[in-house]
Order: structure tokens, then C-alpha cells, then sequence
């Protein structure tokens, strides 16, 4: 979350770390950043007070005295960016140059490959990798395609000169999260760590990370295509207060957690889990912990709250009854928004 100062309000935004300044982008597909800050001269302030109903803040204070807030989801997540970014700034000090293991080094991409623009060429809609609906052990996969695909398309727009140099490509790609896995197989090969994280094979589905893709799959016990927000494993369920987006009101509501895809239901407690209430998509969301909610306090409402923000920055208010459950809660829906699609 960054604090937009004009505005008074918190975005979510795609944050990227180079060896001179801190790169913040509205999406993580957009091509040019939003906004740059020179660390060189910075001063880095964690934990940041400025806001005592907030936690896991730290500040930036550029060379002319200009400040930035940024609030991570979590203790690791902050103290991470806190790390890396004071190594920069101390570089910069001592006019060093800030190395870290980058994925283009890792899989030896040419410099000059733009992963950037190879992933609009094939996003496009008359020359770019064509998006099908492809059935899969009894799994109905849309929006997606092959890594032989990718593979062939590659050496066809001429950007590899054989399968292997098309694979590392491929590779680059999903390494920074424009391509995405969609099937068991493609999923086991990132996990796997093999030099190849792209599998030249039909059975390898991927997607592009912003496409419409979702996945449906056909019951085992019923001939029916079940809907495939349900199909995940269920991580954790219980009850917890929920604000309304209308009346501000609070309720207590049922909240299952599945994992994959990346989905939380919540439910009227007194009338089973038949028919969900309402459902967040936790992809890409941001999960933390708050101390204060407009209007809460109306309804006596205090302490042990959290918002979930989703990737199409929908705010949603949350309150257990201890900050141990607060904390289990937190941590559970933050692991599912990152594994999860």
C-alpha cells in the first residue's frame, strides 16, 4: 500500500526496487511506472509512527525532504523491503552499484530482450498467442494455451532461434509473473526448480497473467460442471464480524477460506452453507491489520480488526475476537492470495 498525499487515501500499488530509486506501477502489467523515488540521499524510517491505526508502515524521506508512506501486508513482507531498500540507499552512498540475483541472469537473457514488450506482442489480439478453451482431466481450462505454443510462437515472430532458446524466453516470462501456470503439470515444473520452468508439452497449460482465464471442473459424483470458486481445499473456516459496503453496518457472517483458486465465502451463520452471502476473489489481494474502521465505533465495534484490499481495490473490514485468531486469520488469507489463482 503506498499513501497517496493529495488524495489522504492508501492505493495498492506494483512496487519494483532498480539500484538507484523505488519504481511504483498501478498494475504489475503496466509498462511505465507511475512515479519514481531516488533513494540516493534517502532516509528510511521502520517502524514509521506517522499513523498510530496502522501497522507495518515505514517512510521515506527523499533528498529534498519529500516524504512517502508505504505499508506492507505484513512483519516478513516490511522488514524484507526494509533490507533491500537501506542496501541501495547505502550503495548509493558510497557510489556502488546495487547487485541482486536477477531472473535474467539467472536463465541468461540477452539484454536485449524486453520482457516488458514481448509480453504486449503476444497479448495481441490478430498476431499474439491465441487464447483457447482447452479440456483437461476433466477440467474445462478458458482463457489459456500450451507451452508448446508459446514455444512455437516464439520461434515463429523470429524472437528464438530454436525450442530451447524459445524455453528460456518462456521461462523469463513466467519468472516475472506475466505468464502464469494453469494445470497440475505446468504448476509441479515451477515448483520443481528445473532450468526450464516452461514445459514444451501439450499438457502444460499457462495463461497470461491479466487474461479472463478461470477453470472449471466436472464432478466425479455428478455429471454437472461445478462452479470453480468452490473446487479448493478448505484451509480455514469460522465466524468473524463483517462491515457492510452499504449500511456500514456490522455482521457476524460464516467465512470459509479455499485455496485454489484463491477464494473466501462468507454466509449467513444461521442458514448453513448452502448459499454464500458474498464471495472475494483473494488474488493479488493485500491482507493487514488495522486499528481503526470509519464508523466502527458507531456500533461498538473495536479492536482485533483487518482489511482484505482486492486487486480491483475493494476494501472489505473484518474483526475477530482475539488477536491471536486476528493474526491466524491474517497470515492464512495472505498464503492463499499468493499460491492461489
Amino acid at each position: 500500500l503506498e499513501r497517496d498525499m493529495m488524495l489522504n487515501s492508501w492505493k495498492v500499488v506494483w512496487v519494483v526496487l532498480s539500484e538507484d530509486g523505488l519504481e511504483f506501477f498501478k498494475r504489475k502489467t503496466d509498462n511505465a511506472p507511475k512515479g519514481m523515488i531516488p533513494l540516493k540521499g534517502a532516509v528510511l524510517t521502520s517502524p514509521c509512527q506517522d499513523f498510530s491505526k496502522r501497522t507495518f508502515v515505514f517512510k521515506l524521506r527523499t533528498a529534498k525532504n519529500q516524504d512517502h508512506y508505504f505499508q506492507a501486508s505484513h512483519l516478513e513482507e516490511r522488514e524484507s523491503w526494509v533490507k533491500n531498500i537501506k542496501r541501495v540507499i547505502t550503495c548509493l552512498q558510497g557510489d556502488r552499484k546495487f547487485t541482486r540475483k536477477s531472473t535474467r541472469r539467472s536463465i541468461r537473457l540477452p539484454d536485449t530482450i524486453n520482457l516488458s514488450e514481448l509480453y504486449i506482442l503476444m497479448r495481441d489480439q490478430e498476431d499474439g498467442v491465441k487464447e483457447l478453451k482447452l479440456e483437461k482431466e476433466k477440467r474445462v481450462y478458458n482463457h489459456c494455451f500450451t507451452g508448446g505454443t508459446v514455444v512455437d510462437w516464439l520461434i515463429s515472430k523470429d524472437k528464438a532461434r530454436n525450442r530451447h532458446e524459445a524455453l528460456m524466453l518462456a521461462t523469463g516470462l513466467l519468472t516475472e509473473g506475466f505468464l502464469q501456470p494453469a494445470g497440475d503439470l505446468s504448476k509441479e515444473a515451477v515448483e520443481g526448480g528445473a532450468e526450464s520452468a516452461v514445459l514444451d508439452d501439450p499438457d502444460a497449460l499457462y495463461y497470461f497473467a491479466d487474461s479472463g482465464f478461470f477453470c472449471e471442473g466436472y464432478s466425479s459424483d455428478e455429471d454437472v460442471i461445478l462452479k470453480e470458486e468452490f473446487r479448493g481445499n478448505i484451509i480455514k473456516q469460522g465466524c468473524l464480524l463483517k462491515q457492510g459496503h452499504r449500511r456500514k453496518n456490522w455482521n457476524v457472517r460464516k467465512f470459509i477460506l479455499r485455496d485454489d483458486p484463491a477464494y473466501i465465502h462468507y454466509y449467513d451463520p444461521t442458514k448453513g452453507d448452502e448459499n454464500p452471502l458474498g464471495s472475494i476473489h483473494l488474488r493479488g489481494s493485500v491482507i493487514t491489520a488495522v486499528e481503526f474502521v470509519p464508523e466502527a465505533k458507531r456500533y461498538d465495534v473495536d479492536g482485533n480488526l483487518f482489511e482484505i484490499i482486492t486487486s480491483d481495490d475493494t476494501h472489505y473490514f473484518l474483526q475477530a475476537t482475539t488477536p491471536e485468531e486476528r493474526k491466524e486469520w491474517i497470515k492464512a488469507i495472505h498464503t492463499v492470495s499468493k499460491t492461489g489463482k
